[in-house]
């Protein structure tokens, strides 16, 4: 496990994208919503595309869902299934994200 950022680092309600490989893009992504702290790889399954639109924008306008800037493909935040959009039957990535006492530890990315 890699630990990655301060709880606080991540708001409730709000996704934040990192570059723990130093890749040079955020090519991860962490979701915190009041039943805990989720981790995906940022990579639509349809198009292999980055998801956000701009820095830490993952989130549809009404903040219900994770949402692809390419196409508007629409995933639940709780399970990463594509709920609507091209992609549907598909689910992004999800990688194992825990809480450590006030730090988010995530599985090494590929």
């Amino acid at each position: 496990m890699l630990r990655l950022c301060s709880l606080e680092d991540v708001n409730v309600g709000a996704a934040r994208g990192f570059d723990p490989t130093a890749c040079g893009e955020d090519s991860i992504f962490v979701l915190r919503d009041l039943s805990g702290v989720r981790a995906y790889e940022n990579s639509c399954p349809h198009l292999g595309v980055r998801l956000e639109y701009r820095k830490d924008k993952f989130l549809s306008a009404n903040g219900k869902f994770i949402e692809c800037y390419a196409h508007g493909a629409l995933f639940d935040p709780t399970s990463g299934a594509c709920v609507e959009g091209a992609c549907e039957g598909k689910s992004l990535r999800r990688l194992a994200c825990e809480v450590r006492g006030d730090w988010i530890w995530i599985e090494s990315p590929r």
